[in-house]
């Protein structure tokens, strides 16, 4: 159970305080609601791209890496199509360096031409490696485009075309900053050996004063039932084949959500797993097998992908973990199953509190997704699945009528 206290500043800044004095460090998470589902069709890759400008320096701060360390801290950030996340960590005694820092950038972050197109040239050389250069790595911008034709949902994170960065203009970046980086669009959460009221005295000095924007209420387009199968192929030189197979399921807080997380494990979480036992070890038609979803804030897909073993054709992989599938949408699992499923999420969760880093940064996703407090009954949700949801949820998703299937040919 992680306690926490909330506030929220007058210039609508959410702020969640977790008090962990076991620990000399702390954490400060800065979570803002905007991710690649955010942006313009013709303007992709921005939020990925602000990943980057926001390490470039502020104007009061030129070298943000160089003062963090000096303070004894680490950090990083991460984009994907529903949020924009940057963490820190340092020692608790220098608490206040964290709070200079984020809120500089939040308030006036230096647009230079010459940052611009230091970030732009690392976005580029990023999706070069990424997804040009690396086996496999042009599945995610083709697997989304084939599952999605309507919700951003369609594009990776990086972009849907990357003239989209090569080209982006200052005035179009500063618009983007404008519109998504401000107080009122972002949630504040800091855990480690702090107390409440020294953080409400931080954020009244350094946050307070940062006025709030205008972010637009979002309004995406919903994504249409898909109502038939669709194939792509696609041969490459890559050093076995591949299937990737996306089905169409529920949101992130969606109860179904917690059904096909808990059928992904059984499928192929481990040596024992229904697909690893009958695909891999049985019929020896893949060299490894998974199953997984994408955790999406809106409408998302369970994904069963594997690379083939050596004289298997694509179409017989497909026709196996069809089978396969038809199983759990016809039959309950096991109990021992669904149990050992549950513990195994009941204990990653439990590992994953020990950390600050980890508390933070769940604190703030969840104060998104409705209710910070939700991260404290997350294991209760996964235990509530029983096999009569599993049997229901994966029968609504498993349907071939609304699965993308991509063939990834090896062409050795």
């Amino acid at each position: 159970m992680i306690k926490f206290e909330k506030f929220v500043l007058d210039n609508g800044l959410k702020v969640i305080v977790h008090t962990d004095t076991s620990t000399p460090m702390a954490c400060v998470n800065v979570l803002y609601n905007v991710g690649a589902r955010d942006e313009n069709p013709e303007r992709t890759g921005f939020a990925h791209l602000f990943e980057h400008l926001m390490f470039g320096g502020s104007i009061n701060i030129p070298d943000f890496d160089g003062a963090l360390q000096l303070a004894g801290g680490e950090n990083n950030a991460f984009t994907n199509n529903d949020i924009t996340n940057y963490y820190l960590t340092l020692p608790a005694a220098n608490l206040e360096t964290a709070f200079w820092l984020e809120s500089d950038r939040m308030l006036s972050l230096a647009f230079s031409d010459k940052s611009l197109e230091v970030q732009r040239n690392v976005v580029i050389e990023e999706y070069k490696q990424s997804y040009l250069n690396q086996p496999y790595g042009d599945i995610w911008i083709e697997l989304p485009k084939l599952a999605y034709k309507v919700h951003p949902y369609m594009w990776p994170t990086i972009g849907k075309n990357i003239d989209h960065i090569k080209y982006a203009v200052m005035e179009d970046v500063k618009a983007f900053f404008k519109t998504f980086y401000c107080p009122n669009n972002a949630i504040l959460a800091v855990s480690g050996n702090v107390k409440t009221e020294q953080i409400k005295q931080l954020c009244e000095k350094w946050f307070a004063p940062i006025p709030p924007g205008n972010p637009p209420e979002r309004k995406l387009p919903q994504e249409p039932q898909q109502t038939e199968p669709r194939l792509l192929q696609l041969e490459r030189d890559v050093p076995a084949s591949a299937i990737y197979k996306a089905y169409h399921m529920g949101k992130r807080m969606e109860q179904s959500f917690y059904s096909m997380e808990i059928l992904a494990d059984i499928l192929t979480d481990g040596n024992a797993s229904r697909l690893y036992m009958e695909l891999v070890k049985k019929q020896k038609l893949f060299s490894e097998i998974s199953a997984f979803t994408l955790e999406s804030f809106d409408p998302g897909l369970f994904i069963v992908t594997g690379k083939l073993s050596e004289g298997v054709t694509l179409q017989n992989a497909d026709e196996a973990i069809k089978k396969e599938l038809e199983k759990p949408a016809k039959d309950m699992v096991k109990k021992n199953e669904l149990e050992k499923a549950q513990n195994k999420t009941e204990s990653s969760n439990i590992f994953g509190e020990m950390s600050i880093l980890n508390k933070a940064m769940n604190l703030a996703i969840f104060e998104l997704l409705g209710d910070a407090d939700g991260a404290n009954h997350e294991v209760e949700k996964f235990f509530s699945v029983t096999p009569e949801n599993l049997l229901r949820d994966a029968q609504s998703v498993l349907k071939e009528n609304q699965c993308s299937t991509l063939y990834y040919k090896s062409k050795k």
